[in-house]
């Protein structure tokens, strides 16, 4: 017995000593396979993100022969491109606001129903928000026309006595249409940070919905309602397809007159158009810095 564990410690001893990896080698090399995994997608970024935000950037201050800033005088110049950035704004705004207010509604109602309702829900949600451009704006010219078949409905009932689909207000109800679907499939996920503990605790220190709501639900949901209703509005400035086809571009909005420069139907311009995108895209700055704001001040109260 003593001579097989001197053995077995001499072949022990013989074996070479098994050194673990550094740790620092090992996460520099996980990095470089990060980063390694990552370069298609930074490709892709910079084909289709940067380079042509970059080149409308450029002709934007491209006059003539030269630089300058003669564009951006020109739209801030002009009433009717002022116009087509207050319809813009205006169309964008009331709409993102519909479109929350009933996301709200819909998304905690959501979580109140049975699972195969919300399942069908959440599906119909999701193929609605992807229905737009062609077929979106012929539904609605058959049903909100001004011989569509809901629009006659509603005033021999005597709901309304007039209404047009190709006005400002008849885009804010174009565009709360795919805009309601898109806040529910933003909104759904982040009731879930909503614990039904906290309820009920609330109810035991004597506080009713109105204080649940005010000092916990809306300041857990403050960041997604506020990044839920920024993405609407992007949604909103940039749409083009639906209102094209349903106005044959004659209403003012920026998307129309960025495509009008561009193809050339009055006169073309791709330069004066890359002006405006940039107005476009200063709008959409000032917007998501406003969130960010927003979004601190919020992390600060719940604190």
């Amino acid at each position: 017995m003593t001579s097989r564990i001197e053995s077995s410690g001499e072949i022990a001893a013989t074996r070479p000593a098994v050194t673990p990896q550094p740790r620092a080698a090992f996460h520099r090399r996980s990095r470089w396979l990060a980063a390694l995994c990552l370069l298609p997608f930074a490709l892709f970024f910079i084909a289709f993100q940067v380079a042509p935000l970059v080149w409308v950037a450029v002709h934007s201050l491209s006059v003539g022969d030269g630089w300058g800033l003669d564009h951006f005088e020109k739209i801030f110049a002009s009433r009717f491109y002022l116009q087509a950035i207050k319809h813009s704004l205006q169309i964008a705004f009331w709409s993102s606001l519909i479109g929350i207010a009933i996301a709200i509604l819909g998304s905690y109602s959501l979580r109140q129903v049975d699972s195969r309702l919300r399942d069908f829900v959440i599906a119909f949600s999701n193929m609605t928000s992807n229905f737009a451009g062609v077929p979106l704006a012929f539904a609605f010219i058959i049903l909100l026309g001004f011989n569509g078949a809901l629009t006659i409905l509603l005033k021999q009932i005597g709901v309304i006595e007039d209404f047009n689909l190709y006005s400002k207000t008849g885009l804010i109800v174009l565009y709360s249409y795919f805009q309601i679907p898109l806040g529910v499939l933003l909104l759904y996920p982040a009731f879930d940070a909503l614990r039904e503990d906290w309820r009920e605790s609330a109810a035991l220190l004597g506080a009713g919905t109105w204080a649940y709501w005010r000092h916990i639900g809306l300041p857990v949901l403050t960041p997604a309602l506020l990044g839920t209703f920024v993405i609407l509005l992007a949604n909103a400035l940039g749409a083009y397809a639906t209102v094209y086809y349903l106005t044959t571009g004659n209403f003012n909005v920026l998307p129309i007159r960025i495509a009008g420069l561009v193809s050339g139907d009055i006169s073309l311009n791709p330069d004066l158009a890359s002006a405006l995108a940039m107005v476009l895209v200063g709008l959409m700055a000032v917007i998501t810095l406003a969130h960010q704001l927003l979004l601190k001040r919020s992390y600060h109260v719940a604190r």
